[in-house]
């Protein structure tokens, strides 16, 4: 599910909690040449995983208005198609013309199709049918004047009827489109109101016409502007692709993002609360807040960088515990000794990292120690160098090979430490700093340098200090 499809369906759910409304899922299977055969497992598993939880809809689920499954209402669409013929406001087409594919994400497709059989008489029409002729049927639209609908962002949009093709409501094998099927569904589902992507805007007055044609109120629309991906080397947006990175909620989910923190993100793309400027969100603390007035109709941008930030914060609030757990698989294979100790590494990652994928690599160095680099000892503000490093490193290494290993924790390792600073007048910033290179071999890590060798114990420990001096020496 693309994170433009899970928005859609968040803010439904959220309008549909908020107003005390009714939820639906509808499984749209018209267009058999995109069908996936898993894919409702996986729209239900996504939904689950999000939280969002659907009041009617296919199976298990159920309602008072199913089948909730397109493929099998084709008798309903079917009979209001023959209703549609009988009233004038559709015709059969015999033409051998390709008939059109479904439009991907309601693009329109004008232009097509050249209105051949639309004035056939009702007796052509019946030598057609006596010669076994398949047929499609077709909307018969106004050829003059135009279509105008209230949408809540937008406004009121104006479309000329001669931009409108005769369009296919239902094909040769009885299948019905989408602009067709969904019309038919909306009105018997006693939908309200239909939240849904920009890109169907311009298909909107076929729905209307339809509508119109059967004696129907029409919902009310709301149509969202796209999510947009912002390229890193022109700063150009466009649509949300695979090209900006993960695009779609199981991706960023595998990528360790909390599934709430994505959610939570989702819904403030393109939707402010007008009560509050909170935001990290709850489920209920959204429901609560949301409300169509607060919807943009400009586009949203996907921020990585501000879906991190989002789930730092709900890393945060987790207790140690449950961090631990749900850290863990991403840290791969440990040697015994850091398998030990991973509620203490996991306790240091915790506030550190932004998604649960960051776990392995900001680990790794305690696994195998990285290539030595000297200029990693250069840190002008505590006044060290490599050469002062050198010079430290062998007392520092004494005072700590005195520890016993029962012993070896993280607060005697800076008791320890802090009496010997104090007795020798020596900078805190500069011990500290030396061992904790000398430790890692690397200059950003997750704990400071009393954390980090409790946690690779102590012979691990002091062989890599002894190890950065050897390299300090040569």
């Amino acid at each position: 599910m693309h994170i433009g499809n899970l928005r859609t369906a968040l803010y439904a759910y959220l309008f549909a909690r908020a107003n005390d409304g009714t939820f639906i899922l509808r499984i749209e299977d018209t267009d058999r040449n995109r069908y996936v055969a898993d894919a409702v497992d996986f729209i239900r598993r996504t939904l689950d995983a999000a939280k969002i939880v659907p009041d009617e809809g296919p199976d298990e689920i159920g309602g008072d208005y199913g089948p909730y499954v397109q493929s099998e209402r084709m008798e309903i669409y079917k009979e209001y198609a023959e209703r549609l013929v009988a009233s004038g406001h559709a015709y059969r087409c015999f033409c051998n013309h390709t008939e059109e594919a479904e439009p991907v994400d309601g693009e329109k497709s004008f232009g097509g199709y050249p209105r051949t059989c639309r004035d056939l008489s009702p007796a052509e029409v019946e030598e057609h049918l006596a010669r076994g002729e398949e047929y499609v049927i077709r909307q018969k639209m106004p050829l003059v004047g135009e279509t105008t609908f209230y949408d809540v962002l937008h406004g009121n949009v104006t479309i000329p009827n001669t931009e409108l093709e005769d369009q296919v409501l239902l094909k040769r094998d009885g299948m019905p489109t989408y602009n067709f099927a969904n019309v038919i569904d909306d009105h018997l589902m006693k939908v309200s109101h239909i939240i849904r992507g920009t890109e169907f805007i311009t298909s909107t007055p076929k729905h209307v016409l339809l509508y119109e044609a059967f004696g129907w109120e029409a919902p009310v629309f709301v149509h969202l502007a796209p999510v947009m991906g912002r390229d890193d080397e022109t700063g150009r947006t466009s649509k949300l692709s695979k090209r900006h990175g993960a695009t779609s909620f199981d991706d960023l989910v595998k990528m360790g993002y909390p599934a709430e923190a994505i959610v939570n993100y989702v819904a403030l793309l393109g939707w402010n609360p007008k009560t509050t400027n909170q935001e990290v969100f709850s489920m209920d603390e959204l429901i609560e807040a949301f409300s169509l007035e607060g919807l943009s109709k400009s586009p949203a941008v996907f921020d990585y960088d501000k879906l991190g930030w989002m789930s730092g914060e709900y890393f945060k609030a987790m207790s140690d515990a449950e961090f631990t757990t749900a850290a863990r698989p991403y840290a791969g294979d440990l040697p015994a000794h850091l398998e030990a100790q991973w509620p203490a590494i996991a306790r240091l990652l915790r506030t550190r990292v932004t998604k649960l994928s960051d776990v392995r690599p900001a680990i790794a160095f305690l696994i195998e120690t990285p290539p030595f680099d000297a200029a990693l000892y250069e840190n002008k503000r505590n006044k060290v160098t490599p050469e002062a490093a050198k010079e430290l490193l062998p007392v520092l290494i004494d005072i700590l090979a005195a520890l016993p290993a029962e012993h070896w924790e993280n607060g005697l390792l800076y008791a320890l430490l802090e009496e010997c600073i104090e007795r020798e007048g020596w900078k805190k910033g500069t011990v500290m700093w030396v061992l904790r290179i000398a430790a890692a071999g690397q200059a950003v890590t997750p704990g400071g340098a009393t954390e980090l060798l409790a946690i690779l114990g102590r012979e691990a420990g002091l062989r890599r200090l002894e190890a950065a001096l050897a390299h300090l020496s040569a």
